[in-house]
């Protein structure tokens, strides 16, 4: 983080020396990570968080310094973000949503999960504590689900646990209202 620290402070002298910064929003973000390794795997083909979560940082004028934020985003949420944060009607075809008000308040949360895919192999959905991971194919069915608080690198599958079916059984109806709702075959 201190290089990307060093890279925001530079573009932002640049900005300002230019007589730009009053007027620029920066949005630093990037590609979902590898997995080198991690989980036996080597690419980003999973839905495990070392290789879906990304950094995402907003900085300009009337945007909190130095403060983070944990409302579940995605990517798809930077340009309404933008429309909203420059006082510019977001178009109705827009998915994404704004994040405007997290970014001004820090306990707004603007979802209650998310929903995850990979090409039409691996379906995934997550809650603020919990995460369902759906593998199909052809040759394989596998089903694992995480506590991704007390096993933040989602190594112990709770599948088929007695005690947390209620906790799959519930996620897997967020899932599949979310494979309905964004139309996913």
């Amino acid at each position: 983080i201190s290089h990307l620290d060093y890279e925001i402070g530079r573009i932002l002298k640049a900005l300002e020396d230019k007589g730009l910064l009053e007027n620029t929003i920066i949005v630093f973000s990037g590609d979902n990570g590898l997995a080198v390794g991690q989980h036996g795997l080597m690419g980003k083909q999973n839905l495990y968080d070392h290789s879906i979560r990304v950094p995402l940082i907003f900085a300009g004028p009337g945007i909190p310094k130095n403060e983070k934020r944990s409302t579940f985003t995605y990517l798809l949420d930077i340009f309404p973000t933008l429309c909203d944060l420059a006082g510019i009607e977001i178009p109705s075809t827009v998915e994404g949503i704004s994040l405007k008000n997290a970014i001004h308040k820090k306990d707004i949360e603007h979802r209650e999960s998310l929903y995850f895919a990979y090409a039409d192999k691996i379906r995934g959905v997550r809650d603020r504590q919990y995460k369902l991971i759906e593998y199909r194919t052809e040759e394989l069915k596998k089903t694992q689900l995480f506590d991704t608080i007390n096993d933040p690198a989602e190594l112990c599958n709770l599948h088929r646990k007695a005690e947390y079916k209620q906790i799959e059984d519930k996620l897997r109806e967020e899932l599949i209202k979310y494979r309905e709702q964004w139309d996913d075959k």
